[in-house]
């Protein structure tokens, strides 16, 4: 599927408002542990749209991790449906499945999940190498930041250079969606704000739809929209009139 600029993106409207990336209606999932069924989300129903940053608030349980799971095709709800752009992902093969998350989705998780034996310029590659329309590792790399540590092995990084890497790994196929679980949720205050500014750019610069999960209500600041989620269920949307940058958090 084709990359688009942020400006293409917000350009697909209807009465000047943006078109949704996603359209999720309904949706619950259920887990079943031994005679014990779970409720981790309850009839949720959202729309995600094209070019927009928007940070998920809510105590650890609240249903976050889950959400953004299906949306990336990782799981599917036990109820309900998600479309992304013109696809039914409730009704995807998992073959069709595999091709969203290989060619739309990109996925930064709180842990950096690189590869210890492999240089930065390495790791990244990983994902260039399968991708149908990717980034040069270094442009990438450039991106984040770390056009000067493409040699680097993990272990000389910081923890801050490594998320960064991730991030360069996963925004490296062009994907539409970069979906980030508690991105700076393993770093100090001035690292994490690094890291913020490296998605608020790619956002910014790239026009990719951005969903971070978080529990720290200082980062909502920064974004388009806050979603705050609570026992499985959305309890508020809440548009930012006006976004600070990350330079500015305080939390």
């Amino acid at each position: 599927m084709a990359s688009f600029s942020r400006q293409e993106q917000f350009n697909f409207s209807r009465s000047g408002k943006p078109l949704p990336i996603f359209r999720v209606r309904h949706i619950s999932k259920i887990y079943e542990m031994g005679e014990v069924a779970v409720q981790a989300l309850k009839d949720v129903s959202l729309d995600l749209y094209f070019g927009e940053l928007v940070v998920l608030l809510g105590a650890s349980g609240s249903g976050k991790s889950t959400l953004l799971n299906i949306l990336g095709g990782l799981d599917l709800p036990t109820t309900g449906q998600v479309i992304f752009a013109d696809r039914d992902l409730t009704q995807a093969s998992d073959r069709a499945l595999t091709n969203f998350r290989r060619e739309s989705v990109g996925f930064v998780f709180q842990f950096y999940n690189l590869i210890p034996s492999l240089t930065a310029r390495e790791n990244v590659a990983l994902v260039t190498e399968i991708a149908t329309h990717p980034m040069r590792p270094r442009e990438a790399l450039g991106l984040v930041g770390l056009d000067h540590r493409l040699d680097h092995f993990p272990a000389q990084l910081s923890g801050g250079e490594q998320q960064r890497v991730a991030i360069a790994r996963a925004i490296a196929k062009r994907p539409q969606v970069l979906l980030c679980d508690e991105p700076t949720g393993a770093l100090d205050f001035q690292t994490g704000k690094l890291v913020l500014q490296v998605l608020e750019r790619v956002n910014r610069e790239l026009g990719t739809t951005i969903a971070v999960i978080t529990h720290n209500v200082g980062i909502a600041a920064m974004a388009d929209r806050v979603i705050t989620m609570r026992s499985g269920e959305i309890i508020r949307i809440q548009d930012n009139e006006t976004k600070i940058t990350p330079e500015e958090l305080e939390w």
